[in-house]
């Protein structure tokens, strides 16, 4: 694994120096899930939640927190994303939605972190909508499992089911 680069050689926090960078076509996939009772999932999945359409309030939520990222994380650059989409996959028999969201751009870093904080702000705007029903849920798994780009090319996670 190589250095820390969000510190200089005297220990300082810094924002990395990407200007002698290529700006190449990045993409980045993030996903999580949220556990919950039968009886919210149900709630979700039947749209009879009190607030509304809770998948489809949090797919805006998880878009525009992706196109804030560098407002929430010290050390990201602000990206011009080219392309975002949220997707949400309700598992009825584990009581679970799983969020999954690409992030993509042309430019000189990647947008891993755009897309993990596209999941977890879907994930908790989940939870916002239906904790008033529900204070046992739980959100886990949040992690990248593609990115492509840059110096280090194509990753992908040994367990991703892309």
């Amino acid at each position: 694994m190589s250095e820390l680069t969000h510190f200089d050689d005297h220990g300082n926090a810094h924002m990395v120096d990407v200007g002698d960078k290529g700006q190449t076509h990045r993409t980045a996939v993030a996903e999580g899930v949220i556990r919950m009772r039968p009886e919210t999932f149900a709630l979700i999945a039947e749209g009879k939640a009190k607030k509304g359409d809770v998948i489809g309030v949090a797919r805006v939520a998880a878009i525009m927190a992706s196109k804030k990222t560098a407002e929430l994380i010290p050390l990201c650059h602000p990206i011009a994303l080219t392309h975002v989409t949220v997707d949400f996959v309700l598992q009825k028999e584990k009581s679970a939605v799983v969020c999954r969201a690409a992030c993509e751009t042309r430019g000189q870093t990647g947008v891993e972190m755009e897309a993990l904080t596209a999941v977890q702000v879907g994930l908790l705007t989940i939870y916002d909508m239906c904790k008033a029903v529900d204070r046992f849920m739980v959100m886990d798994g949040i992690r990248l499992v593609e990115k492509m780009g840059g110096k280090s090319g194509h990753w992908v996670a040994p367990d991703a089911t892309l």
